[in-house]
């Protein structure tokens, strides 16, 4: 059976990261023999909708299960809509968490861990930036500036 671990890094002995839609990587691993592919997680930077892509690239890919530390109602129910079993809660490495799964020390459910949007990490890159606008040139020459220019104390800013 193949089995989706959100994870930390590319291979068995990576942390499993906590969060599915955004989570750094998907190892999926064949349990009958260990052998194991990666996958960047593509998805890691939506503005919404990280945990539904996910889950339907690792349907997608034949897992049968997915182990992580918090998956999303959204996540969840396109999950259980592909017939693929969820474990939430875990931690450790990748393949330790495989291993509790072979000898049944952990269990499946259908109901998420967190709410909608847990993995955005509140506000943070929302994309409201207070910059002066000094790039570096990427105009090539067609007036893209837009600045009005320096000011001096009593002066108007404009020549």
């Amino acid at each position: 059976m193949k089995i989706a671990v959100s994870s930390s890094g590319k291979d068995l002995d990576s942390q499993v990261d906590p969060r599915f839609g955004r989570c750094a990587y998907f190892v999926i691993v064949e349990t009958d023999s260990m052998s194991f592919e990666s996958f960047d997680n593509e998805n890691i930077a939506l503005g919404g909708g990280a945990g539904i892509q996910s889950a339907q690239f690792v349907a997608s890919k034949g897992a049968g299960a997915v182990i992580t530390g918090n998956c999303g109602p959204n996540a969840v129910q396109t999950l259980s809509a592909s017939r693929v079993k969820v474990f939430v809660g875990q931690s450790g490495t990748v393949r330790e968490v495989i291993e509790r799964y072979m000898r049944g020390d952990i269990k499946s459910t259908s109901t998420p861990n967190v709410a909608d949007h847990y993995g955005m990490g509140g506000k943070a890159g929302m994309g409201r930036g207070m910059s002066k606008g000094r790039g570096g040139g990427m105009g090539r020459g067609r007036g893209m500036g837009g600045g009005k220019g320096e000011t001096t104390p009593g002066g108007s800013g404009q020549k």
